[in-house]
């Protein structure tokens, strides 16, 4: 990928404090790409003139019509937006209360909804091809083992895949929908990714290795890498796919 490719985009990523989040910005400041970057709050921000920071909560729609009204206000643009913000819990389904139900599923769903809803409000036609990247999870087409989970290991919850689920049908809908205005749409579903920061448990890691063909979790520089290509010049066909990046998992 050059970096012509993206000097002259304007990438929104959401959830930009997370893990995949903060790691996909630092790579497109490298690539001299412009970003605005949204979460709920930034304990630190990266010094650049080319990145703008906004903290919002995606769940509110009035928040999200907001943001999009002030960015036409000062003339920005989106060329590929990125879904990448979403919440989990970890607690057995047995103790799911209604209030994390609402929560799993205002954010991942609707907050995804109403992103999609006003970049399409606010793209018009034109002869260059804008993209939607939503970010799904390996366990919207697979249901978690509970048997590699112990103690108080991060076990996935039944809410979370489901909303992810309906993720991957957002994507097949609007590929269809908005390919009228030439944006491409797709979603990522990444399997298990380690992490550096609050490593998992050595005894989930190694039972999740052995379930996976190629012996081991993706590192959350693959998972990056793989978003950028999707947002470059070089992928132009790529429209209405969940692509399942997790080591072969799903296969067997």
């Amino acid at each position: 990928m050059q970096k012509n490719n993206f000097s002259k985009k304007t990438f929104l990523v959401t959830g930009s404090c997370g893990q995949l989040g903060s790691n996909t910005v630092k790579k497109l400041i490298k690539m001299n790409a412009n970003i605005i970057a949204v979460d709920l709050k930034f304990k630190k921000k990266i010094k650049s003139k080319k990145i703008k920071y906004f903290e919002l909560d995606i769940s509110q729609s009035d928040m999200v019509d907001q943001l999009f009204a002030n960015l036409k206000k000062k003339k920005l643009y989106i060329d590929v937006l990125i879904n990448n913000a979403g919440v989990s819990f970890f607690n057995p389904f047995e103790k799911r209360t209604e209030e994390e139900l609402n929560n799993t599923i205002n954010v991942n769903l609707k907050g995804t909804f109403y992103l999609i809803k006003n970049f399409s409000k606010y793209s018009k036609r034109s002869n260059s091809i804008k993209k939607i990247i939503n970010l799904s999870s390996i366990y919207s087409v697979i249901s978690p083992d509970p048997s590699i989970y112990i103690g108080n290991d991060r076990r996935n919850s039944e809410i979370y895949g489901a909303t992810k689920a309906g993720i991957n049908q957002m994507t097949r809908y609007f590929s269809v929908h908005l390919a009228k205005k030439n944006i491409l749409v797709n979603s990522v579903s990444p399997g298990g990714i380690f992490n550096n920061s609050s490593p998992q448990s050595k005894s989930f890691i190694r039972k999740y290795c052995q379930k996976n063909p190629m012996k081991r979790m993706a590192s959350v520089n693959e998972i990056s890498n793989f978003i950028l290509f999707m947002s470059s010049d070089e992928c132009s066909y790529l429209n209405g796919q969940n692509i399942i990046l997790d080591g072969g998992m799903s296969a067997w």
